[in-house]
């Protein structure tokens, strides 16, 4: 088969550095020429994200501060598992009620995503969530979030128009429209109004702008 052709194997590895989100190792792997090749790996415990769109066919976002990339990004809701072996459901509730205070009725999975294959083993599940009711929301004591709500279609203009940037999101709002096209949920014009109020939360506040 074509792909025993292309095969790469796990050798050795050693760990470089271990920190509070990721652990970063180098490995050694046989080459499907017989020769051998270093890879530099980062391990994660992978994360869950979620689409949560409510009656009217608006989408909850998150806007956050990203240092990495020294931008502002819109994003949906998403969190890290707390161990390898969490289940990403479990996770996507716990996440979804912290930054939003939101609570869901019914989920779907949308598709598990591999973030950078090339060098990490983040693997993102991104769920749909629909019927949903808002509690309080008790986000982490170093997140600083906004949130805001807009139609879903809106939500992909600004995909296809290459103002959001985030993969999971990317991927989390062209796949919740594409399943929700096949639903009786009212569709929501391109140009319906935003609803603009964005809603600061933190651990030390929480109020509407």
């Amino acid at each position: 088969m074509l792909d025993d052709k292309l095969r790469e194997n796990f050798l050795s590895g050693e760990e470089i550095y271990n920190g509070k989100i990721i652990k970063v190792e180098r490995w050694q792997v046989s080459l499907p020429n017989g020769q051998t090749a270093p890879r530099e790996i980062v391990r994660h415990n992978g994360a869950a994200a979620i689409v949560p769109i409510d009656a009217a066919g608006n989408v909850t976002l998150v806007r956050q501060y990203r240092v990495a990339v020294g931008r502002f990004t819109w994003e949906i809701p998403a969190g890290k598992l707390d161990s390898p072996d969490e289940d990403p459901f479990h996770a996507a509730r716990r996440e979804l009620e912290e930054e939003t205070g939101l609570q869901a009725e019914n989920w779907q999975l949308l598709n598990r995503i591999d973030t950078t294959p090339g060098f990490c083993t983040e693997r993102i599940a991104i769920y749909l969530a629909t019927g949903l009711s808002q509690q309080n929301a008790h986000p982490d004591e170093d997140e600083f979030l906004g949130l805001t709500k807009m139609p879903l279609d809106e939500a992909v203009a600004l995909c296809m128009a290459g103002e959001i940037h985030d993969s999971k999101t990317l991927v989390g709002l062209l796949m919740a429209q594409k399943a929700l096209a096949k639903t009786d949920m009212p569709s929501v014009p391109l140009h319906a109004p935003i609803q603009r109020g964005m809603v600061i939360h933190s651990s030390q506040n929480g109020k509407e702008i």
